[in-house]
């Protein structure tokens, strides 16, 4: 099973999911493991991204995997919403799902917004 570690230490992903933020959210969530764990992250993440992908709210998923022999691992999720992202991550299948992770896997969920810099991004 996995264990986490909240990515900001004033807003945990718990305080995230309590907001009532308006719009489309982003999930970061950064994964690190033992190198010999590998195929199992990959495997049940796998099988995490297949249950969310037919949650409703759900957008899309990449997930990105550190170069020159890095263990780090970065699942990048899009969501409707908190609330769609919430229900989901919730739901008892999913927390479930969670047990599968390889025991040297830490992830850290964390909820971001799109925002507008001037010049360079737009909302």
């Amino acid at each position: 099973m996995a264990a986490f570690k909240e990515l900001n230490d004033h807003v945990g992903l718990a305080d995230q999911l309590q907001t009532g933020e308006d719009g489309s959210v982003v999930l970061i969530n950064v994964f690190t493991i033992d190198p010999a764990d590998e195929s199992d992250l990959l495997t049940a993440w796998a099988h995490d991204a297949e249950f969310m992908k037919a949650q409703p709210g759900y957008i899309s998923t990449q997930m990105h995997k550190g170069i020159g022999g890095s263990a780090t691992f970065i699942n990048y999720a899009v969501w409707e919403s908190v609330e769609s992202f919430r229900a989901a991550f919730s739901n008892p299948e999913f927390q479930r799902r969670i047990s599968e992770y390889p025991d040297s896997a830490v992830a850290s969920p964390h909820l971001f917004k799109k925002i507008a810099v001037p010049g360079f991004c737009v909302d």
